[in-house]
């Protein structure tokens, strides 16, 4: 039992309760507002939890034959896919045995039987607010504050999954590290509110020579750039860091403390590979800084790759 839609943007929420009395009670109170989904078992349950379209809140009876909803509170809890997803236990006063239990295993209330609809809904909305409000810092905390594009955190995380899933795929993997030349004399020339505003300018001409969904740009720190390019082989990655480097010059942002040109360049190192099992990440990291040393070494402004095959 399922009143989702398409591209409905609305919380989802899914009723665990052996009584279908019950599930209808509640559906009718969410119906509008909210997407709502039904479960008259755990295991179901625990299907919808882990499908393409898992609910943002679940209200769970206590008392369900086979798997209780302390049970399927744990289970939920223990799962990385469906440990972040609220829990509100739904159950007749005469039977909230131990409410400490259920909190230590992660639920975030209790509403107990029978129901008062404006203070259920009341509570279900305060915590779909403070999961929204949770899944905001966590972005913000991946996304670096002067140009708005993923820091070096999320970077890591993103390079370590990609190097794991090319390994699977047995498919090429490029990396893009770039430096913006002698950005050290930009701010000593023009000022670190010009340098911050410099930053931001090539972050986005950067971010903009993307051409797929699944290209990853970060700010590896300072005046570094990072471009991770999954499935992307050495020919196209390098046809990739000539249109960066390119766009970057058309900001045409004066540089005159610069040897490597008369504006704001970048040096890059590009390194590509095909992952295998028994080698590390660690072995295209250090082939793309690698790279961009030689590309800083011999004049700047300027692009040097490896295909380490």
């Amino acid at each position: 039992m399922d009143t989702t839609t398409p591209k409905d943007a609305r919380p989802k929420i899914l009723i665990v309760d052996d009584n279908k009395q019950n599930i209808e009670l509640l559906m009718e109170l969410f119906r509008g507002e909210y997407r709502v989904a039904a479960a008259v078992n755990a295991t179901r349950a625990m299907k919808i939890a882990l499908s393409d379209s898992p609910p943002d809140l679940i209200l769970t009876d206590i008392l369900m034959p086979d798997i209780d909803g302390y049970q399927l509170c744990g289970l939920l809890k223990e799962n990385p896919t469906t440990k972040n997803i609220p829990i509100i236990f739904v159950t007749a006063v005469s039977e909230v045995m131990d409410e400490n239990r259920g909190f230590a295993l992660g639920a975030v209330d209790y509403i107990t039987k029978p129901f008062h609809p404006p203070m259920v809904k009341a509570r279900v909305r305060l915590h779909l607010n403070l999961k929204r409000k949770q899944e905001l810092l966590e972005q913000y905390a991946f996304i670096d504050a002067l140009t708005e594009i993923p820091n070096r955190r999320r970077f890591d995380e993103v390079m370590e999954s990609e190097w794991n899933r090319a390994t699977r795929s047995e498919n090429h993997l490029s990396l893009i590290f770039m430096d913006i030349d002698h950005f050290k004399k930009y701010n000593d020339t023009y000022g670190h509110g010009r340098g911050d505003e410099c930053l931001r300018k090539v972050a986005r001409a950067i971010k903009g020579s993307m051409r797929r969904a699944g290209d990853f740009v970060g700010r590896y720190g300072g005046e570094e750039f990072a471009v991770v390019l999954p499935y992307v082989n050495y020919d196209e990655a390098m046809l990739l860091a000539e249109r960066i480097q390119k766009n970057v010059g058309e900001l045409a942002i004066r540089h005159d403390a610069s040897d490597a040109a008369d504006h704001v360049s970048l040096s890059l190192g590009v390194a590509t590979a095909i992952p295998r099992r028994e080698t590390p990440s660690s072995t295209l990291l250090e082939a793309a800084d690698k790279m961009l040393y030689q590309a800083k070494n011999t004049g700047r402004n300027t692009i040097r790759g490896i295909d380490l095959g």
